[in-house]
């Protein structure tokens, strides 16, 4: 779905049957999807300027125009980028896409299970976590249960990522939408196989335990270091997300 709303063509048709139920819900999606990828463009460059040539993308999906190792590269020659994602069609659509590109690896594992993705051939044959990495957690974690326990899931990568990794986060958590909005975006996602668990930005801090955040700390995607001032109208459009930026400090700071 995540494609279709930025008008890519790498999707499928169950994909394009419920984004078309989303906007027809929620016209403003499509706003929100983009502005999340603008956030991906100044985060990645935000880590690279800091020095970080190391990027650990979960849930990454299908690569579109403008993905990490775009952006990385831009900045970043010698950077190395790991995709993950746990959707065997994705990640076989993404290795076809990305063949040839010898700094970036696609591997198929699910995020909630942080052992199976640090293990991965594709991820230990890439990053060095001996060095600080940038793990992205950008518009995914919304698509893993509590029962699946997030905050545990994200403490898994704190521990492994050396002093000075980053941890980026953006979240939808239906603020803004009156009831029948969230109930039925909710019945949207449940017909597809990655049901949404919407949080507030009042979690934010238990999901970013043991990373002390970046300024300006929790705030709607759009406020993250902006490029440019953002209208009335997007900042509307948006309203319903957050996004932060942790960075993991080191053992006696």
């Amino acid at each position: 779905m995540y494609d279709y709303f930025l008008g890519g063509t790498q999707n499928f048709p169950a994909d394009r049957k419920a984004a078309e139920q989303q906007l027809t819900l929620l016209p403003a999606t499509r706003v929100g999807v983009r502005e999340n990828r603008a956030f991906l463009r100044r985060v990645v460059r935000y880590c690279a300027e800091r020095g970080i040539r190391q990027f650990l993308d979960l849930g990454s999906g299908i690569p579109t125009a403008g993905n990490v190792h775009e952006v990385a590269h831009q900045g970043r020659p010698d950077a190395v980028i790991a995709y993950v994602d746990h959707e065997p069609v994705a990640v076989a659509h993404a290795r076809r896409l990305l063949h040839g590109e010898e700094r970036v690896t696609v591997t198929q594992a699910d995020l909630s299970h942080p052992a199976d993705v640090l293990d991965a051939p594709g991820v230990t044959r890439l990053l060095d976590f001996d060095q600080p990495i940038a793990v992205l957690a950008l518009s995914v974690l919304h698509f893993v249960s509590d029962e699946a326990d997030p905050a545990g899931v994200l403490a898994a990568y704190q521990r492994a990522c050396a002093p000075g990794s980053v941890l980026a986060v953006s979240h939808a958590s239906g603020a803004g939408l009156s009831a029948t909005q969230v109930v039925e975006g909710l019945r949207i996602y449940d017909q597809t196989p990655t049901p949404l668990s919407l949080r507030p930005a009042e979690q934010a801090r238990e999901l970013l335990t043991g990373w002390s955040l970046i300024p300006p700390g929790v705030v709607p995607v759009v406020e993250w270091r902006p490029d440019f001032d953002v209208s009335e109208e997007v900042r509307s459009a948006v309203g319903n997300g957050w996004a932060a930026v942790g960075v993991k400090p080191s053992a006696s700071g």
